[in-house]
């Protein structure tokens, strides 16, 4: 694995005339050599200053043996909290690609990043839960126009897919970990989620804002057994009345498949 830095800077860089001058507030110029100058409207606190950074460290994992040859999609989020004018001029809170089709041949990593610290100097923090924080989570629902989850129970999607990050993961414990960002990392225990943070194990219930669950969550690197389709709403950030966190997925037959049936049409329309 490798780990990897990004970094995007808006800078405002101030020279003096020389290297031997001294840089001042405001100076003063004798333009004319008669003592009657010109000011120069010169904040030292801006020379050389960092105006915005957009810093990320971020590390990529190898394939393993059955990912080789797969593409693999990145569902991710995107965004920052607040209310469409104090995220400005980036967005609120969204799923991207909060469209995706796929092929049962392809892999999908469900994956986002958050933060605890979040300020904004005391702006930005319209939103669900505690000031400051970024949570996020994946539930089931029946449509867009709507945003009422389905309870794990009702869930169907998650019986068409498994974890190629952890295989004995199964459907539900896949859901748990999803509507959870993590806290609950599944049912009762697999191979990589200890039994005392799942749901059955952990001592402490999740905050039902999440506010005690993670801000980042490595999810799963999914695979498909079937041709599915999902609707699915982030409980927290989905605002009734103002935002939505929503995003739909439609898994299709193999490419073979699919050329397949396209040549039977021909023939059959021959």
């Amino acid at each position: 694995k490798q780990w990897y830095q990004r970094r995007v800077r808006g800078n405002t860089y101030s020279d003096s005339n020389d290297n031997a001058d001294i840089i001042e507030n405001d100076p003063e110029i004798d333009l004319f050599g008669d003592g009657s100058g010109v000011e120069l409207a010169l904040n030292t606190a801006q020379v050389g200053r960092t105006f915005q950074d957009r810093s990320h460290v971020f590390e990529i994992l190898p394939r393993n043996d059955e990912m080789a040859g797969k593409t693999i999609y990145n569902l991710n989020v995107r965004g920052k909290r607040g209310n469409i004018v104090q995220t400005f001029p980036a967005t609120e809170y969204d799923f991207i690609p909060d469209k995706l089709t796929v092929s049962v041949d392809d892999l999908v990593h469900v994956q986002w990043t958050g933060s605890n610290s979040h300020t904004n100097n005391n702006e930005g923090n319209a939103g669900e839960g505690t000031d400051g924080t970024d949570r996020h989570n994946m539930v089931q629902m029946n449509d867009l126009s709507e945003s009422y989850p389905f309870t794990i129970s009702e869930a169907d999607f998650w019986d068409s897919v498994e974890s190629v990050t952890d295989p004995s993961a199964s459907s539900v414990d896949i859901a748990i970990g999803l509507a959870s960002s993590g806290y609950y990392c599944s049912k009762a225990g697999t191979d990589s989620c200890p039994a005392d943070e799942s749901l059955e194990g952990r001592a402490e219930k999740m905050d039902n804002k999440m506010n005690n669950a993670p801000a980042s969550y490595f999810g799963h690197v999914l695979k498909f057994k079937n041709s599915a389709s999902m609707n699915y709403v982030c409980t927290r950030n989905n605002s009734f009345s103002n935002r939505s966190q929503k995003g739909s997925i439609w898994v299709t037959d193999s490419t073979m498949a699919q050329v397949r049936k396209r040549e039977e049409i021909k023939r059959a329309e021959a």
